[in-house]
């Protein structure tokens, strides 16, 4: 329950400011070219509001609705998600946003992704500054890593240090490697301590890599000891620092990634039982594990969530780099960051469109799960810029409901000199309107299913 409370209240105030500040952008631009602001809601408001006021002297209400879904700005005269089609049939007032020039109403229109935008930018700038950067290059990561049955098919073995492709050195592990060897024809690599490169196609598919289960790639562990923890199997067995686990129920283990991958087998095998007596058997593990010079051999039963009660050695001796920032280089060094993710993302989209990637989106639950279980101010501001910066992208998208539909109708007068109609408005707000209720329900049933185990 402490967990979720955490991650509700980083997702609330991300999502808050993210929400504040886009809708700022609409209400900067609008009061810059005299444009009337009726209402600044944080969250919507059918039927009742949770607060509001009116300062005096202003045009504006200000105020929190109770779903918390996005928000708004209700712009006089302009066709949005709150289809006040009667204030549309009054004769046009100066104050109005369709009484305006186009580019005047195009930059309102856009006031919001482009905050959105250098919002992102400004924090990774921030991060840059205060945190600085700390990665480890996959050239230092000397286990190499564990790959699964289609790497191999291709020509890696476990234990292959990738050290880059024909664009360069990689970075670290992460998506941003995924993706580059997904389009390497070449990857550079150390096997038993000889540089060796194995060719590929330049079009591995990156989505079927992270989600295949194991993934195409993880850091190998070896299957070592660091510490046991007291009172459970792992202690009443013998096991202790240093200790190496070589095999559980007759299943040879090289690492600490096989271990897993066997544990994930009895979880299987606990969700398919029918009886206490099944879950019992499923719970009974064989170790055979190195102490020493001596091989020894016990079995055990395991904690009712599959634990054996020990803690793995980790990557923690790899050699990283750490790199820091004066206030004036965080800027270039953030800009340079929030583009890349932007450019990764788009590139990313493509897969959106195929079942695979209809399968894989999120709703609330995914986006929440991004957010540590614990409070860590760099992991929330940097999960902050991230969603930004996707609130930026997916506005820009030229759907009706969306600020994009708005962009395009109104290139499409700059270029045509006249105006799509106001049935046509209307009526392309309430299909993109129903497109973006669709894509949610969907997102989050998906949510639903993997929470169920159906995904």
């Amino acid at each position: 329950m402490e967990v979720f409370l955490i991650r509700l209240l980083q997702i609330i105030l991300a999502f808050s400011l993210l929400i504040i500040l886009h809708e700022g952008g609409h209400f900067f631009f609008s009061k810059l070219f005299g444009v009337r602001v009726e209402k600044f809601y944080l969250f919507f408001d059918p039927w009742f509001h949770l607060f509001e006021f009116k300062p005096k002297n202003s045009e504006t209400r200000y105020g929190i609705g109770w779903i918390p879904l996005g928000g708004y700005v209700k712009i006089a005269g302009m066709i949005d998600e709150s289809f006040d089609t009667e204030q549309m049939k009054q004769p046009e007032q100066e104050w109005e946003f369709r009484a305006k020039p186009a580019w005047q109403r195009l930059l309102i229109m856009i006031g919001g992704v482009l905050v959105n935008f250098l919002l992102a930018l400004f924090i990774y700038s921030m991060i840059m500054f205060y945190w600085g950067e700390t990665y480890t290059p996959t050239k230092n990561m000397t286990y190499g890593m564990k790959f699964n049955s289609e790497a191999k098919a291709l020509g890696f073995h476990d234990g292959d240090i990738l050290v880059g492709n024909e664009n360069g050195e990689f970075r670290e592990f992460g998506a941003d490697l995924f993706r580059d060897v997904s389009k390497s024809h070449s990857v550079n690599i150390i096997r038993d301590g000889k540089p060796m490169t194995i060719h590929l196609s330049g079009e591995l598919n990156l989505l079927s890599m992270i989600k295949n289960q194991p993934m195409f790639m993880r850091p190998l562990l070896p299957a070592t000891v660091d510490s046991v923890i007291p009172n459970t199997p792992a202690e009443k067995i013998g096991l202790s620092a240093g200790d190496k686990i070589v095999a559980l129920n007759e299943v040879k283990v090289d690492s600490y990634n096989d271990f897993t991958d066997e544990m994930l087998k009895l979880d299987d095998m606990i969700a398919l039982a029918e009886t206490s007596a099944d879950s019992m058997k499923a719970r009974q593990a064989t170790i055979v594990f190195m102490h020493g010079e001596k091989l020894d051999t016990a079995t055990t039963v395991l904690t009712p969530d599959l634990k054996l009660g020990f803690v793995n050695m980790t990557l923690a001796g790899y050699k990283t780099v750490h790199n820091e920032y004066s206030f004036f280089e965080s800027f270039p060094a953030g800009i340079k960051y929030g583009v890349h993710v932007l450019a990764s993302y788009v590139d990313d989209m493509k897969y959106v469109f195929t079942a695979d990637g209809a399968k894989s989106l999120g709703g609330f639950g995914a986006i929440g799960s991004l957010f540590p279980p614990v409070w860590d101010w760099y992991m929330l501001w940097k999960m902050t810029a991230f969603l930004s910066i996707i609130l930026a992208f997916m506005n820009i998208l030229p759907i009706p409901a969306l600020d994009g539909g708005h962009v395009l109708f109104l290139i499409y007068e700059i270029i045509m000199r006249r105006k799509p109609s106001e049935t046509f408005m209307i009526r392309a707000e309430y299909v993109g309107f129903g497109l973006l209720i669709l894509l949610m329900v969907v997102a989050n049933l998906n949510d639903v299913l993997r929470w169920l185990g159906y995904m």
